[in-house]
């Protein structure tokens, strides 16, 4: 659709499975680096991406071509893939489920800066409830 222009600004957040605390420091920056290069393959723009040691934050601007399931399918496996096959973390699954809330345009900042700052929100519990995943 070379035509086409989108603004569909989409957070996905999911978490490890069980909520275990998988994401450590070490396998956090490869496990970034994926989900950023499967965004570049899909041509979806990835705008932020943090979280803490039980899961993951992301917000991307859609193509018109892509619908939330199929990315969220798709970075969930190719991430997974890469920690329990190449990172030898054979113990590293996600949940199945996931949570995807629409943003306008005027609220990217907003979610932006949540997202990029995970690890200091949850450090002092000023957490949005909204946009935390239950489970």
């Amino acid at each position: 659709m070379p035509n086409s222009h989108t603004e569909v600004f989409i957070h996905l957040v999911w978490t490890t499975s069980e909520r275990k605390p998988l994401i450590t420091s070490q396998i956090e920056p490869a496990l970034y680096s994926c989900i950023a290069a499967r965004c570049r393959d899909f041509q979806a723009h990835l705008m932020a991406i943090g979280g803490i040691s039980d899961h993951v934050h992301l917000l991307i601007r859609l193509p018109a071509t892509l619908t939330i399931a199929q990315i969220a399918k798709d970075l969930k496996g190719a991430s997974s893939h890469l920690l329990t096959h190449r990172l030898s973390k054979p113990d590293f699954r996600w949940q199945s489920s996931y949570s995807a809330f629409s943003v306008s345009p005027e609220g990217v900042e907003a979610v932006c800066n949540y997202i990029q700052g995970q690890k200091q929100h949850h450090a002092q519990r000023h957490i949005k409830p909204e946009w935390e995943i239950e489970g």
